[in-house]
């Protein structure tokens, strides 16, 4: 199966997390017609379940701040703070169960399923934190804003949970593969 690994060299951990930064926000504005479906977090969290919660965490982070700065829909400074926040929470994760040997417990489709879940509940989290931080700057009183948001955050959840049961497993067996055996092998 496939495993967290330490990346040592500095211009390498800057590499990948500006090539995997630009993936996230790349994929944000071609997807920008379909509300609440994002390649980004999946790419944050197997970006940490691959290189660990640092990168994980930092990749969610710069891809907030550059989408959520420059985001079609407007920006605004404590929905930034908390999307970026929430964001981080995919890459912590990833690295949290990638450090544990997580996929290594049960086979190929016990995993997909298990991916399928955390993927669900962190989208769970993110949305209701964001909803709540919503209401408050925006002055809806926070039931409503939650109410008002259950539509975006059922297509959210559960095109994550989609995209982390059918593309995690995959995902973080590219990143292996590309990035350590080529280098391993020199090239």
């Amino acid at each position: 199966m496939v495993a967290i690994r330490r990346v040592e060299s500095q211009s390498v951990k800057v590499s990948l997390i500006a090539i995997l930064t630009a993936t996230c926000i790349a994929s944000n504005y071609l997807l920008i017609g379909v509300v609440n479906v994002k390649l980004m977090d999946i790419i944050v969290f197997a970006s940490g379940f691959v290189f660990g919660p640092v990168i994980g965490a930092s990749i969610g982070v710069l891809t907030w701040l550059v989408y959520g700065t420059l985001n079609p829909y407007g920006f605004f400074l404590p929905i930034l703070v908390a999307t970026s926040v929430g964001e981080c929470l995919y890459g912590v994760v990833g690295g949290f169960l990638g450090h544990r040997g997580f996929n290594k417990l049960g086979g190929k489709f016990e995993v997909s399923v298990k991916f399928g879940v955390i993927g669900f509940l962190l989208t769970f989290i993110y949305d209701l934190a964001t909803n709540i931080v919503s209401g408050l700057v925006t002055g809806i009183p926070v039931p409503i804003a939650l109410v008002a948001g259950v539509p975006f955050a059922l297509v959210h959840e559960a095109s994550n949970a989609a995209l982390f049961f059918f593309g995690a497993f995959p995902l973080i067996s590219a990143m292996n593969r590309l990035l350590f055996k080529g280098g391993e092998n020199g090239g």
